[in-house]
């Protein structure tokens, strides 16, 4: 593995190490253990679009580990005044021992994966969020001790989130039923993909895809970049919100996930969000634990 563009870069087998090296560290932190595995090693962090989770995370984790972050804004750099993406990565494999790179666009970051000659991580692009499935799939194992044979509902937005939970599932042979408004559905592609492995299923009736499932997955309605369409979103999705009467069609002991930031009373209750099923910040915690054991896992 040289570094992590898509979910389904991982195997099975990978994942599964990936998450219990990052239970190790989870346990190791909060008896103030730590490993500089990454001492002399510099990353740079290019953030093309607004980041708290994945950028903080990243950032404690190279230092955790004994290493060094640059935080490069796509405007500080040449990339701004039109070198290309190709150049760029050529150059940068030269200073830096990996890139961490969030950008609009997926193809920017397959381009600088493509011509670097150091691993490059996806930190969210328009089509797949694989750090954040880590970070998720990590929580599930934690809270259910399995990732087989259990149901995952999306209420929501077919985002890129979704793209990555849809290919996440499908690998460890977990049931998705993604509820979601015409217009709004996940990568074509990607469920195609998903379907092949797994049982995958876009339903419109957010109650249907609750019932039975042992997790509730939602995300904002209102993602970075589809701001001008904000009244049409909040319109479109005004029956999809998480709150106690779809958790009362899940099973008892349902867990519920967001990848945050949340907009409360939109997507999600505070009655949820607060409640005892809520493992949403267990969930963010576990982002700095899971992106951690990926650096030790990327031939940095």
């Amino acid at each position: 593995m040289k570094g992590l563009i898509s979910i389904s870069d991982l195997s099975k087998g990978e994942i599964f190490d990936v998450l219990k090296l990052a239970l190790r560290l989870k346990d190791e932190r909060s008896r103030g253990t730590f490993s500089e595995v990454l001492r002399h090693k510099t990353l740079g962090m290019i953030f093309e679009k607004p980041s708290t989770r994945t950028r903080t995370a990243f950032e404690v984790a190279i230092v955790e580990l004994g290493g060094y972050p640059i935080y490069l804004n796509r405007n500080d750099l040449q990339l701004g005044r039109g070198e290309t993406i190709a150049d760029t990565a050529r150059v940068l494999s030269k200073y830096l021992s990996g890139i961490i790179l969030r950008a609009t666009r997926h193809s920017t970051i397959v381009e600088m994966a493509d011509y670097a000659s150091i691993p490059v991580i996806n930190a969210l692009s328009d089509l797949e969020h694989p750090c954040q499935l880590l970070a998720d799939l990590m929580t599930i194992y934690e809270k259910k001790g399995t990732l087989s044979g259990l149901k995952l509902a999306w209420i929501g937005d077919g985002n890129n989130v979704c793209n990555s939970a849809i290919l996440a599932c499908a690998c460890f042979g977990m049931r998705i039923d993604v509820a979601c408004p015409r217009g709004y559905e996940p990568n074509a592609e990607i469920v195609e993909r998903g379907q092949k492995l797994s049982a995958v299923r876009i339903i419109r009736d957010p109650l249907e895809a609750a019932s039975a499932a042992d997790i509730l997955y939602t995300d904002t309605w209102i993602s970075m970049g589809d701001e001008a369409a904000s009244a049409e979103r909040l319109r479109a999705f005004s029956k999809y919100r998480v709150d106690e009467k779809v958790l009362d069609r899940a099973n008892d002991d349902a867990i519920v996930l967001h990848c945050l930031p949340a907009h409360r009373g939109q997507e999600i209750t505070d009655e949820v969000m607060d409640g005892p099923h809520s493992v949403v910040f267990v969930q963010a915690e576990n982002r700095l634990h899971a992106q951690k054991a990926l650096l030790l896992t990327l031939p940095l």
